[in-house]
């Protein structure tokens, strides 16, 4: 922690020197050696100089010493013999046992997570989007579980849903939903299906945010004529509404999407990848093998092969949506 300190106080004190030689040596562009066209190019620059450098140091740095392990066996716990073994990283992971489980269980929890959040945040902002008392404290209520972290909703489910004391089966036992605890946790298909609604609960708030504002800038003489025309509610919401808020919905979508897929916090907190990787991740998975089984060499190859998939997702997903004329009419 305190080399970290150190690092972070590092970094401040390069982008103080940079902010200051830029403010000190800004006389300098005045000069008959700088026109004025090149000095308006060479302000924005200079003072993106700092920023830039932070990111690369912080960023730029882990990331290629992160792609170079992915090539080499890199295990905390033979550090004498680290070096490159070209694929075999890769290899490995892709005929581990459990790899296509794995595989499956990341595309169910993306995929239901993403599409949870989306049909009850979008549900949410149609219906906050309307005027009625105490809507304000609504939405404060609402927009609660966005204010908390991850590791504080792990836990809260953790316990709700434990098989011998967990609040869930005491309810549906006194309701008679079920006769017997449920093993919630410890369970193939429920694990992950537990992971899912806190996921779902935490990311609703997130689609109603967004949302809510792009319904919120849709002028109210679109409905007005619509409904002169003796437009229905399904037809004004895709011809009106739908079009206005595809832009937000799009990159909503993407956003949560990529987060969705590159979080492991919950799963870690709540099952820790059980029962027998049943609720476990790529990212997950990736945590596993670099704290647990502390081989980073195959933690990295896991790294790089999600930043592929992410960056293909991206791409294709901009391409089918047609991002590039939402909103228009």
């Amino acid at each position: 922690m305190v080399m970290i300190f150190l690092y972070l106080v590092l970094l401040a004190v390069l982008c103080g020197l940079g902010v200051w030689a830029i403010s000190r040596h800004s006389r300098k562009f005045q000069g008959r050696h700088f026109s004025p066209r090149t000095r308006r190019k060479a302000e924005p620059y200079a003072f993106l100089f700092p920023t830039m450098l932070l990111l690369v140091l912080m960023f730029g740095y882990p990331l290629i010493n992160s792609f170079v392990m992915a090539f080499q066996s890199y295990k905390l716990t033979a550090p004498n013999k680290i070096a490159f073994n070209g694929v075999d990283n890769f290899i490995k992971l892709f005929t581990e046992t459990d790899i296509s489980l794995i595989i499956t269980n990341s595309f169910l929890y993306v995929i239901f997570s993403v599409g949870g959040q989306f049909l009850l945040g979008l549900t949410l902002a149609m219906a906050l989007n309307k005027r009625f008392p105490f809507r304000g404290l609504y939405q404060a209520i609402i927009f609660l579980p966005w204010s908390f972290s991850a590791f504080v909703i792990g836990l809260m489910h953790r316990w709700s849903f434990n098989g011998e004391y967990g609040v869930v089966n005491d309810l549906l036992l006194k309701f008679s939903v079920i006769t017997e605890k449920i093993a919630w946790l410890g369970t193939p298909g429920f694990s992950l299906a537990v992971v899912i609604m806190a996921m779902v609960w935490m990311g609703i708030p997130f689609f109603a945010i967004m949302i809510l504002a792009a319904l919120q800038s849709i002028p109210n003489e679109m409905y007005e004529a619509a409904a002169i025309d003796g437009c229905g509610v399904l037809r004004k919401f895709f011809q009106i509404t739908f079009p206005y808020i595809k832009p937000t919905v799009i990159v909503t979508i993407l956003l949560r999407t990529i987060w969705i897929f590159n979080s492991f916090d919950l799963i870690v907190v709540i099952t820790n990848g059980g029962p027998a990787n049943y609720s476990q991740t790529l990212p997950s998975y990736m945590y596993t093998k670099a704290f647990s089984s502390y081989d980073f060499g195959l933690a990295s190859a896991l790294g790089v092969v999600l930043m592929v998939v992410l960056v293909l997702y991206v791409t294709v997903f901009l391409k089918v949506t047609n991002y590039n004329k939402a909103g228009d009419f």
